[in-house]
């Protein structure tokens, strides 16, 4: 990867701003809340980073912010604003004339996102057609150059091909000019590079942040791979069993770690030299596994697992502390 960010366009108060959010989850006559107290910002043009392990609650998070949280999950409370407008409560059709004009999402497998009976030129052409009133010609002709922007190779080929016909990196090319068709101001990345090679991963992310800052748009960059965060975001927040744990900027995150979820997470990642200066100790890990929406335990939900764990942490929730440079960590012995 390049390892250059997406900077902020600036601009007059946050494009996202989610307040509070809570995801309830329906099951066995017994409501549980998936995501608690979740709140977040985004600023026009900036790349955020929602980082965390499987199961945390990133993915549900960003399908609220799109209005396709599906039974047995609902919004049970908060606050999603896009723009100055509130849109939590926003009508199925009201989210239909946002998605993809106002805010698209790129999701983790092309494969099952995409019409495998619609050839993929159709299917972005459909964009121009719903949501700029262009003839079918026209959004053919501008499927087209699409394609070729995201590095399609023979665009004017390509466009009748079927999603089986293609490899998975031009799948995700595929999803990606899709998603950036109409310029967004907002894409959300859920895992964008989870099943593609090395090589590809590094494409696709390059491709992305380089169109995201020719276009203005900003990025919620869902992942759990936190080398792609700190070369992409300029903010990232750590969430963890449906708690965000701690926000900082991206530098400040990953060189003073204050919560010791995100100092483990960091402290699991290869380093360069490590093995040579170490000898052949094994990468340090994270015991335990983060536990089901059913069973969150008490006070900090991170306490079966912690190091650090005193009794205040199995009894209370910590309550937000402020770090500089807006950050926030909760946690009862951080730093």
């Amino acid at each position: 990867m390049t390892g250059a960010r997406v900077t902020g366009a600036g601009g007059n108060g946050p494009l996202l701003k989610v307040e509070n959010l809570r995801i309830a989850l329906q099951g066995d006559g017994v409501t549980f809340n998936a995501v608690e107290n979740v709140s977040f910002e985004i600023g026009r043009g900036e790349a955020f980073g929602l980082v965390g392990e499987s199961g945390c609650g990133k993915s549900i998070t960003a399908l609220s912010v799109m209005g396709l949280l599906r039974r047995p999950l609902s919004l049970g409370g908060g606050r999603i604003v896009l723009d100055g407008e509130e849109i939590q409560d926003a009508s199925a059709a009201e989210m239909r004339r946002l998605r993809g004009k106002r805010v698209a999402m790129i999701f983790q497998e092309p494969m099952t996102a995409l019409n495998p009976l619609s050839p993929v030129g159709r299917q972005i052409a459909e964009m121009f057609v719903l949501h700029q009133g262009a003839s079918w010609r026209e959004a053919m002709d501008r499927a087209e150059e699409a394609l070729r922007q995201v590095r399609v190779p023979s665009p004017e080929r390509r466009i009748r091909d079927y999603p089986h016909q293609l490899s998975g990196g031009m799948r995700q090319r595929v999803m990606i000019a899709i998603a950036l068709a109409c310029g967004p101001d907002l894409l959300i990345a859920d895992e964008p590079t989870t099943a593609l090679d090395v090589t590809v991963q590094a494409e696709i992310i390059d491709l992305m942040a380089e169109l995201c800052a020719a276009k203005g748009t900003a990025i919620l960059m869902i992942s759990h791979d936190l080398g792609l965060v700190a070369n992409m975001c300029n903010r990232v927040a750590v969430m963890y069993a449906g708690r965000i744990i701690e926000s900082q900027v991206a530098d400040a995150i990953f060189a003073t770690p204050s919560h010791p979820y995100t100092r483990g997470l960091i402290d699991s990642l290869p380093r360069l030299g490590e093995r040579a200066r170490r000898g052949r100790q094994r990468l340090t890990e994270i015991s335990g596994v983060v536990p089901s929406i059913q069973a969150y335990p008490a006070g900090c939900r991170f306490n079966p697992r912690c190091p650090a764990v005193t009794d205040i942490c199995r009894t209370t929730v910590p309550e937000a502390t402020s770090l500089p440079a807006d950050g926030i960590v909760r946690c009862h012995h951080h730093g």
